[in-house]
């Protein structure tokens, strides 16, 4: 995994729920199936209403007509991130979609825990409301080593919360990889 993600924003608002980032009837898709994996990608965030999406000005799709993944690779989003039901689901489709990482003011426990546990994206957290002083398109660039986000297009520096461990466990690819790596549990 890359210490420095750069890419463009997609803006979202709060109380972003895994029905939003990915509806229920998309879960029938298999995991192992890499065609019926990419439509993970494709169905990612096509529950958030159309007025929501791709903020300040909303109607922007996540996710273009006729394609598999995003354009955009950093989601900034407000607080409670994830909230809704506890599918692993949800992370594993943004990362399908091409999100590296998500910086929210807070998230949903299980939403942050699936997404280290599982190894597919980084959960920033944040203190400062940066859904709304970023706009979808900006392109950013975080600074992993740092815990810093800039925004190149406004040329605006931020302070993101520290990752601690985290970092490592998504750079291992997940938590089971993890231990294995630092000798924690037995090898297979």
């Amino acid at each position: 995994m890359e210490k420095v993600i750069q890419g463009k924003a997609y803006v979202l608002g709060k109380n972003i729920d895994t029905d939003q980032i990915i509806p229920a009837e998309h879960l029938v898709y298999s995991l192992s199936n890499p065609e019926e994996v990419k439509l993970y990608g494709k169905y990612a965030l096509s529950g958030v209403p159309p007025e929501q999406g791709g903020l300040p000005e909303g109607n922007i799709p996540f996710i273009e007509e006729g394609s598999f993944g995003s354009e955009f690779t950093i989601i900034i989003a407000g607080p409670n991130f994830g909230c809704g039901s506890s599918r692993e689901h949800a992370p594993f489709a943004l990362k399908v979609a091409g999100i590296k990482a998500i910086i929210a003011e807070s998230y949903a426990r299980i939403f942050y825990r699936n997404s280290v546990d599982g190894g597919f994206l980084i959960p920033y957290e944040t203190s400062e409301h940066l859904n709304q002083l970023i706009n979808t398109g900006d392109e950013l660039k975080i600074d992993v080593t740092l815990n810093t986000i800039e925004n190149l297009t406004r040329k605006v520096t931020y302070t993101l919360n520290p990752l601690g461990d985290v970092f490592s466990i998504v750079e291992a690819g997940g938590i089971f990889a993890y231990a294995r790596q630092e000798n924690l549990m037995a090898q297979s």
